[in-house]
């Protein structure tokens, strides 16, 4: 057997069935773990996986398991088209030991793993379709816009929700940060807010009157006044890099739907948002 051969024997290739979309497009930002905000998205399907057919029955789960593809470990090389970084890392630095102390990869739910694959469970609003095509409205995702899905699976909560098991380093969800937003910047997000607010006027999108493109532009584009409590939201789980978290004054960016919002630590568990900038 070759050396290519040997290579093909241990790796799996699965489809992408379809694409995860959200306001949010960047890493930077994202909660690190699902349900820790709840932020509407969609799961477009892609064909043949976006057949109504298939997903006969799973409105009667509560909540779904995705299983994705950390799609932005990549690295440039040489001007061409972005290859993936697939060298092994053993151990990783979890921000939630603060970024300094070393564990093993497979001890972590760390991006930078051998597949390249990420598992979360979301709540599933309902399954929509659109011109024949069905689409999922979730909410709680850790996923951000573009990201990938391999597989579908619903949630089962006799056996998926094991109330004895023991969560290593990670026993309780992180605690918040208090979060402000100068006035200034609360100016400037009304101003964009305004803007297409007279279209949606904050009612639940009803994607059964819209075509997909509406539903994307409202999805990732349309900054609605509610958004300002998703934008708190997302902040306060700090998502600055862990041996940065003491530094005041240390300004941050975070990219959400068509803006970017700019916030930096002004006093000990304190996060300020300075301003907030439409995306040119």
């Amino acid at each position: 057997m070759s050396g290519d051969d040997a290579q093909l024997d241990n790796h799996h290739y699965a489809p992408i069935v379809g694409y995860h979309r959200a306001p949010l497009s960047q890493k930077f930002g994202a909660p690190r773990q699902p349900n820790l905000v709840v932020l509407t998205s969609v799961i477009e399907m892609l064909a043949p996986y976006d057949t109504p057919e298939a997903f006969v029955g799973l409105e009667s789960f509560s909540h779904i398991w995705i299983s994705w593809q950390f799609h932005h470990n990549y690295k440039a090389k040489d001007n061409a088209v972005n290859e993936a970084d697939s060298s092994f890392r053993p151990q990783v630095r979890p921000p939630r030991l603060g970024g300094n102390q070393k564990i093993g990869v497979f001890a972590s739910r760390s991006m930078y793993r051998p597949s390249a694959l990420g598992l979360s469970v979301v709540k599933l609003e309902r399954v929509e379709v659109i011109q024949g095509r069905a689409f999922l409205i979730i909410s709680g995702a850790d996923m951000i816009d573009g990201t990938p899905i391999i597989d579908i699976k619903p949630y089962v909560a006799y056996s998926d929700a094991l109330v004895e098991a023991e969560s290593g380093f990670a026993p309780t969800a992180p605690e918040l940060l208090e979060v402000t937003i100068t006035k200034a910047a609360y100016e400037q997000f009304l101003a964009l807010a305004n803007t297409g607010q007279a279209i949606n006027n904050e009612k639940e999108i009803n994607i059964e009157q819209d075509t997909f493109t509406t539903l994307m532009h409202q999805m990732q584009n349309q900054l609605l006044l509610s958004d300002i409590d998703i934008i708190k939201a997302l902040i306060a789980q700090d998502p600055r890099p862990a041996y940065r978290r003491t530094q005041i004054n240390m300004p941050f960016t975070m990219r959400y739907k068509s803006v970017d919002v700019s916030f930096q630590l002004i006093a000990v568990d304190e996060l300020q948002i300075t301003a907030v900038v439409e995306v040119m």
